[in-house]
C-alpha cells in the first residue's frame, strides 16, 4: 500500500508564496517522476511540474519562472515553491508519483488527496 500525502495549501493574496510538500509512505522499492497536477473549478485537471529520477524538470508555461519543483529522494517527497501567485493559480493541486513497490514492479502511478491553493486578495 502506498500513500501520498499533501501539505502546505491556503490562501494567499496576488504575489504572494506558498510551499507545497508531498511525501510518499508504504512499500516503495523505487521512485521515478514526481510532480504536480491541478484543476480549477470548471476546469480539466492539468499538469503545473514535473521531475524525473534524473533532476530534469518540465513546467507548465503558465507557472515558469514563478515555481519550482523539487525532491529529496532520501525522504521520498516532492516539493513546489510557488511565488508571484495570480488568482488564476487558484485551484486544488495534487503530487503525482510514479511509484514500483518491488523491484521488478511495473511502475504504477498514485495520487495525493489534494490541497487547495487560493489566491485573492
Amino acid at each position: 500500500q502506498v500513500h501520498l500525502v499533501e501539505s502546505g495549501g491556503g490562501l494567499v493574496q496576488p504575489g504572494g508564496s506558498l510551499r507545497l510538500s508531498c511525501a510518499a509512505s508504504g512499500t516503495i522499492f523505487s521512485i521515478g517522476a514526481m510532480g504536480w497536477y491541478r484543476q480549477a473549478p470548471g476546469k480539466q485537471r492539468e499538469l503545473v511540474a514535473t521531475m524525473g529520477e534524473g533532476d530534469n524538470t518540465n513546467y507548465a508555461d503558465g507557472v515558469k519562472g514563478r515555481f519550482t519543483i523539487s525532491r529529496d529522494n532520501a525522504e521520498n517527497t516532492v516539493s513546489l515553491q510557488m511565488n508571484d501567485l495570480r488568482p488564476e493559480d487558484t485551484a486544488v493541486y495534487s503530487c503525482h508519483a510514479a511509484i514500483k513497490t518491488y523491484r521488478t514492479a511495473p511502475y504504477t502511478y498514485y495520487w495525493g488527496q489534494g490541497a487547495q491553493v487560493t489566491v485573492s486578495s
